[in-house]
């Protein structure tokens, strides 16, 4: 049965499964205006999937024919998807950030395997083993490049300019601009009064920058025509107490479910990251390269657990950290090194 939640106001949320992954689902949210509803993300593109947002239209006496435009929080496949079929079958208008447009953009032109092989010489560098890298190298070598999430995302034909409010009739939905997940990633502030008369300054749909019980990855922005080395988890903190200051009622996420006290889990999720970066100090009192020092930090599971994708993120998380502690001040790359070796100073 499709399983929808009213949060009152003319919003809703429909859970749409994200096929293989152990989020189980994306909460795509309708949020009804003047001109016809707007979903905020769509889901991931997969036939089961589409039938789960369909039929959550259905169940609200909806089409997807109906439906006026698209607000895309970033442009990760479990929320921009299903976007371009939504737009086909209704003529609905995307929204997304201008930074994360640019990321579909790059991924859609790029050449089939430029992909495989920035990542491998990535990997290359930060010390990943040669058996780790091999089946990228056979990838490149075959179709399976083609199938790869992204190649065909639709590209947005409305920016998302943080600080202003959307053209949506009958409502005031504000952009907020929160960088660190990915680079253009928006939260959304609904600012009316709660439905339900909760204490504080409307609703904020937070993509995946807050979630009540799940830090967000926070990775390095791929861009391999683009060598600036930028800091996604400085972005991500200082988006952080951004967020902390709105005061919002309640948080309607991509994941999990609805939560209050958006302060409360802002100061949890700032204390959890510098209790990490505390603890990865501690790893670096002997130097290592980003991929010894993702094999010795915490995560869900045993590294020799993990699935070899989930590797390739994680040493992107480590190395998000280490830019992080690098800035700070509290660790530098040790001279000479090769692969480059980090150090606690």
């Amino acid at each position: 049965m499709t399983q929808v939640t009213e949060h009152g106001g003319g919003v809703w949320s429909l859970r749409v499964p994200i096929p293989d992954n152990p989020l189980g689902h994306t909460l795509v949210h309708v949020l009804d205006t003047g001109r016809g509803p707007v979903l905020v993300d769509t889901g991931w593109d997969d036939p089961a999937s589409w039938t789960e947002l369909t039929d959550g239209l259905t169940a609200l006496g909806l089409s997807v024919r109906d439906v006026h435009g698209v607000v895309i929080t970033h442009h990760h496949p479990d929320h921009h998807g299903l976007s371009g079929r939504v737009r086909e079958e209704s003529g609905a208008w995307i929204a997304m950030h201008a930074a994360d447009t640019a990321v579909i953009r790059r991924t859609r032109e790029a050449e089939p395997g430029t992909w495989f092989d920035y990542l491998a010489r990535k990997l290359a560098t930060v010390g990943a083993p040669e058996d780790h890298i091999a089946p990228l190298r056979a990838a490149r070598a075959s179709s399976r490049m083609r199938t790869l999430p992204g190649l065909r995302s639709a590209l947005p034909d409305r920016e998302i300019v943080p600080g202003e409010l959307l053209d949506l009739a009958g409502r005031r939905l504000r952009a907020v601009w929160t960088p660190g997940h990915t680079p253009g990633h928006v939260c959304l502030h609904l600012e009316e009064e709660h439905p339900s008369r909760l204490p504080g300054h409307g609703r904020l749909f937070s993509g995946d920058h807050l979630l009540p019980g799940i830090s967000p990855h926070i990775g390095l922005y791929e861009d391999p025509d683009d060598a600036t080395e930028t800091d996604p988890l400085g972005d991500y903190l200082d988006s952080l107490e951004r967020i902390g200051r709105l005061g919002v009622a309640e948080v309607l996420p991509a994941h999990q479910y609805a939560f209050t006290d958006a302060a409360g889990r802002v100061r949890e999720l700032l204390d959890h990251h510098e209790e990490r970066l505390t603890g990865l100090l501690g790893l670096l009192a002997t130097p290592l390269t980003p991929w010894q020092l993702a094999e010795r930090m915490e995560w869900n599971r045993p590294w020799d657990q993990i699935p070899y994708g989930s590797r390739t993120i994680a040493v992107s998380e480590a190395e998000a950290h280490l830019r992080r502690l690098v800035k700070l001040g509290r660790a530098e790359p040790v001279a000479g090194t090769d692969p480059v070796t980090y150090v606690a100073v």
